[in-house]
């Protein structure tokens, strides 16, 4: 029988026969033509599924979330970065499960994460946002569907809804414990968000995919803050360098502007594989929109390519030329040329980092404003907010942050576009 037909026999929605079809509760219920059918024999048994038809309707924030964001995206003009899935199956189970993708804001890093959330996610049906997309035509494409218990995580709901004196770390265990809990209600209680995984995996039989957006806001929200900082950091290790990392996850995947904070040469998590606007291979292609991209975009809209190249291009990452997917996107809405990526942030926070002029670092803009290519050192760079030692610590920063192209076969920084470029010269305008 279908999950429809079962629902009505045991008086049961439609979406719990299915949550337990996927959870394995039901003993030979199996996929066919993407419906759950069920053996006719099957005897419900209410008792032993600990799991209330209230739990299943629970609005759920971070656990098993579905599709709702991705729809969304793909319901507006959407360029087909589902590339990034196949290489995320591909690191699923393996000992590069844990990923770290940094790039600046308005880069797409939320895309990406609602559009992995909403292919892995159970208890939701994304064939029809998939289909169309090259990860269809992935051998591993059917076989992780739709198939995985995801907890998504943003960073910066969790800080935009944060109370006076309330507790950052307390708030974000507490809160997806209590999601968890709806769910199955053992975990309600735990002071522990690695206990209340731990409990969890063990009912459902099945490890968690964790996606973490925006992983590095507190540390942009809170730089200074070596308190709050070393609790989330500690957090983060309890999950993902411990011996329970292998048994709760069957991939993580955080993005954010920043790579994973760093003391001295060390990566406070060093078991993460990072890809960032400085070591981006081979994910490059999915950092901003590509040249290709790009050029199809001004063809379908009727715009003139190199005149959209001067304002957004400019980042070389790998072999890729790679556009800022914000600008270009806006410009084609606006059909106008315009500074639309800096209109996000107040440029007076590149004029605070330039006016620490380490090393001659403000002769280093002028030199970039007039064309020059400078070298750079990123190595020493600790991958935060507050640790600048030296001009190279503040180009490594503007790097990340989108304000500086990074030549990887070089070492070298330059203004990438023109865009960027007006930002600089007002900045340097408002020298003394």
């Amino acid at each position: 029988m279908t999950s429809k037909e079962a629902a009505e026999k045991w008086n049961i929605s439609k979406r719990h026969v299915n949550s337990l079809c996927s959870q394995g509760k039901i003993p030979g219920a199996k996929i066919v033509n993407r419906r759950w059918v069920i053996p006719d024999d099957y005897v419900y048994k209410k008792e032993v599924l600990q799991m209330t038809e209230a739990a299943i309707n629970y609005p759920r924030k971070y656990v098993n979330i579905g599709n709702d964001g991705f729809r969304t995206i793909r319901n507006s003009e959407y360029i087909d970065k589902s590339g990034l899935i196949s290489f995320m199956n591909s690191c699923l189970s393996t000992p590069q499960k844990l990923i770290c993708v940094s790039r600046p804001r308005r880069f797409g890093k939320s895309f990406g994460a609602k559009m992995l959330c909403a292919y892995y996610c159970k208890d939701c049906d994304s064939h029809e946002l998939f289909d169309d997309l090259k990860i269809a035509k992935d051998k591993t494409f059917k076989s992780h569907l739709n198939n995985h218990d995801v907890v998504y995580l943003d960073m910066t709901f969790f800080i935009s809804t944060l109370k006076e004196n309330e507790d950052l770390i307390n708030k974000i265990e507490m809160a997806v414990i209590e999601d968890l809990a709806n769910v199955f209600p053992d975990v309600a209680g735990d002071n522990s968000l690695i206990d209340a995984f731990c409990k969890y995996v063990s009912f459902t039989g099945q490890k968690i995919i964790l996606i973490i957006d925006e992983w590095d806001a507190p540390f942009r929200e809170f730089k200074g803050n070596s308190q709050v900082l070393e609790k989330y950091i500690n957090l983060l290790r309890s999950l993902f360098k411990s011996n329970f990392t292998d048994r709760l996850f069957d991939g993580v995947y955080m993005t954010g502007i920043l790579p994973i904070k760093k003391y001295g040469h060390e990566s406070a998590m060093s078991d993460f594989y990072e890809y960032s606007m400085v070591e981006p291979r081979p994910l490059q292609e999915y950092i901003g929109f590509t040249e290709n991209e790009v050029v199809e975009l001004c063809k379908k809209h009727s715009i003139d390519f190199e005149e959209l190249k001067a304002w957004y291009d400019g980042y070389h990452v790998g072999e890729e030329h790679i556009f800022n997917p914000k600008s270009v996107m806006e410009s084609i809405i606006r059909q106008k040329l315009s500074n639309y990526w800096v209109k996000t942030e107040t440029y007076e926070s590149l004029r605070d980092y330039i006016d620490m002029n380490f090393d001659g670092l403000k002769d280093s803009v002028i030199d970039m404003i007039g064309g020059a290519s400078i070298k750079v050192d990123t190595n020493s760079f600790q991958n935060d907010l507050t640790s600048m030692e030296s001009c190279d610590d503040v180009l490594t920063l503007l790097i990340h942050l989108g304000y500086l192209a990074y030549d990887e076969s070089e070492e070298t920084v330059s203004i990438p576009n023109d865009e960027i470029k007006s930002e600089f010269v007002r900045a340097v305008k408002k020298w003394k």
